[in-house]
């Protein structure tokens, strides 16, 4: 059994790149709530995926089901 304060450190750590990497996004997007990012990038990344591919998933999520997208132009 793995200890809970393991997972929590790790969570706490994905949750902090997570918030990291969503700021790119938060500034080149109209207003949005920030869980609807979130939710795909973490579930990438607990999934496996790099943070660049987490991100592109979180941002394709965005555009295609809430119809946010970023303006990186």
């Amino acid at each position: 059994m793995t200890d809970p304060r393991t997972e929590i450190g790790t969570l706490a750590r994905l949750l902090h790149e997570t918030a990291e990497r969503h700021g790119s996004f938060e500034a080149a997007a109209p207003p949005h709530d920030w869980w609807d990012w979130y939710a795909p990038y973490l579930a990438s990344r607990q999934h496996g995926s790099t943070p660049d591919e987490a991100a592109a998933a979180a941002d394709r999520y965005m555009a295609e089901v809430r119809h946010v997208v970023a303006d990186r132009g």
